[in-house]
């Protein structure tokens, strides 16, 4: 196993191994609109489109971040539920308080609006997507959010080893005994299909719709 990629090269150091976003996948989606209305984001729902049984894969620990300039609106998502929903839940941005705050959102061209979905798994192997509903001048649509035309695709990795990189000795070390992969450490589970971060953008076919760029 290679050492651990900087952020930037995330996507293609999984792709290149087949790796899965192992106990959670971070998804980042900033929504505005795109004409001179401002358009309200109704609702987001989450549809699991595939789900199977998390097999026991080792899991490589990394750190990760989350950039941009925009403060996001934090929710959770529990795949392993039977109807998995976004829940928003409270956040900081460098150390202020930020409360949790509901659906719906009003966004425009110039006042954007970031989103941060945090989707997590234990048991489930989960390809998954998000419906954004909006509304402006009468009109209504549903924006799809996913990576690139395809899925998300989390994967539980509880039962399988766990390996930290040690940048001393530059090499990966096992956890300990019995210790399971963080979610929130970035972790990789492998081998197993691609699912790569990266940007990605969806439209909705009405007028003045809303854009989400991931």
């Amino acid at each position: 196993m290679p050492p651990p990629p900087t952020q930037a090269d995330a996507a293609s150091w999984a792709s290149a191994l087949g790796a899965l976003h192992g106990g959670e996948t971070l998804v980042r989606v900033t929504v505005q609109g795109t004409g001179g209305q401002p358009v309200v984001l109704e609702s987001m729902q989450v549809r699991v489109v595939q789900r199977r049984a998390a097999r026991e894969l080792p899991a490589y620990r990394m750190s990760s971040g989350c950039g941009g300039s925009l403060t996001p609106r934090l929710f959770e998502v529990d795949l392993d539920r039977a109807r998995p929903v976004a829940r928003p839940v409270p956040g900081s941005d460098s150390g202020v308080p930020i409360p949790a705050v509901s659906f719906p959102y009003t966004v425009s061209s110039s006042d954007p609006e970031a989103l941060l979905v945090s989707g997590r798994s234990v048991a489930c192997d989960c390809d998954w997507v998000l419906d954004v509903a909006w509304s402006s001048g009468g009109r209504s649509g549903t924006v799809r959010i996913d990576d690139g035309g395809r899925p998300f695709r989390t994967t539980g990795v509880r039962g399988g080893a766990v390996y930290d990189y040690d940048y001393t000795s530059r090499g990966w070390t096992a956890a300990g005994a019995g210790t399971e992969a963080d979610p929130g450490a970035g972790t990789e589970a492998g081998p197993g299909a691609e699912a790569g971060p990266g940007t990605r953008t969806g439209t909705a076919p009405a007028a003045d719709p809303p854009t989400a760029t991931r």
